[in-house]
């Protein structure tokens, strides 16, 4: 079956049988190897992506339900120069990731909510990366991650998705 995924913001057209993920969608077919593959029942978020400015597991999407909907992976938050854009380079600046598989979750989790909300509170943060398991840092370090991000999102006067677009000189 044909369908037009519109992934970081490019379409392509992907042949894929009825039942397969998004998940494998964005592996395989468009080999986008940041959205991991972890538990495969939607408990970890090791395969988080933002579908239409929401956090979503991959794993529990077909790709025939992505037909147009606007998908960001994580390989969608750098600019062509591999800038990392605000919420990465808080990661890194916060030590907010250590084996990194959970890492592009995590971010994305905290771009969907910084969309939504410029100005979390810590129990706001904890309540959207809740759904990602992360084994190696104790989530001190990714909530601190952030309200750094928060942080110079508001310093800015941006929303995550303004500010990645500033980045990249489309704004």
């Amino acid at each position: 079956m044909k369908v037009e995924l519109k992934v970081n913001g490019r379409a392509s057209e992907v042949d894929v049988e009825p039942r397969k993920s998004l998940l494998d969608c964005l592996r395989d077919d468009l080999d986008l190897k940041a959205t991991h593959a972890g538990c495969e029942h939607g408990v970890c978020g090791a395969c988080t992506v933002i579908i239409d400015g929401q956090a979503v597991r991959s794993c529990l999407v077909l790709a025939v339900q992505g037909d147009g909907l606007d998908i960001r992976t994580a390989e969608g938050l750098t600019d062509c120069a591999g800038e990392l854009d605000i919420v990465q380079d808080a990661f890194c600046d916060t030590h907010g990731l250590q084996c990194g598989y959970c890492t592009s979750g995590m971010i994305l989790a905290a771009h969907a909510l910084l969309l939504e909300n410029q100005a979390p509170t810590q129990d706001d943060i904890r309540d959207a990366i809740s759904g990602n398991i992360c084994r190696c840092t104790g989530y001190g370090q990714i909530i601190e991650a952030v309200e750094l991000a928060a942080d110079r999102l508001r310093q800015r006067n941006a929303r995550p998705d303004e500010a990645l677009s500033a980045e990249r000189g489309m704004a």
